[in-house]
């Protein structure tokens, strides 16, 4: 359940995301690098801070399965069962983006694909939720190195970059430190595992 100090925190990330900031947020795997999908400027400072090559697609992180729906076109059948029922988060590499959800095209492979994960931890879902639109999703750390597991492990350069530094989560380690599962599902049902 969220707490009111959650929701302090959720009001405070929203605030700074609907300014066209960026945040460092607790996720269902990693503390993560977010801001709002739908913003170019927004994502691209995402991409200076990581020091990450613009060919390399970002994911984008939803709240709710009806969340997803806004977000992607001709999502197959078998996404919401693979989401239900997978041990650990997935990730799904969709063919498209849903026009309506103007998703920034910086966050789109070369082939114009978008990798999309329903959250179901409490506090990233609250979050997606209260925020009303997708959110980046990219783990806190500069490219190449590795993924922070906890919020201490975080380098004090990516914490100066962004505008908000969320305060839920913070002494939380190990228990989500898992990156996620990536599956390249496209609209006939064909499916390919990218990460286990």
């Amino acid at each position: 359940m969220i707490t009111e100090e959650q929701r302090a925190d959720i009001r405070a990330a929203v605030e700074v995301l609907r300014r066209g900031g960026v945040i460092l947020y607790p996720t269902d795997t990693v503390w993560g690098i977010g801001c709002d999908a739908t913003d170019s400027a927004a994502v691209r400072r995402v991409f200076d801070i990581k020091r990450r090559a613009d060919a390399k697609a970002l994911i984008t992180l939803v709240g709710s399965i009806a969340q997803l729906e806004r977000t992607v076109e001709g999502i197959p059948e078998v996404a919401c069962q693979l989401i239900e029922f997978s041990e650990k988060p997935v990730t799904i590499v969709y063919d498209r983006p849903a026009p309506m959800a103007r998703i920034a095209p910086e966050l789109l492979a070369q082939d114009g694909t978008l990798g999309v994960r329903v959250t179901a931890e409490e506090f990233s879902a609250a979050l997606c939720s209260a925020f009303r639109k997708p959110l980046v999703s990219t783990s806190a750390n500069i490219s190449g190195e590795p993924a922070a597991a906890c919020f201490d492990e975080i380098s004090q350069e990516i914490v100066d970059a962004v505008d908000y530094v969320c305060t839920s989560r913070r002494d939380d380690c190990g228990r989500h430190a898992v990156p996620s599962s990536v599956i390249r599902l496209s609209e006939d049902g064909l499916f390919k595992i990218l990460r286990p």
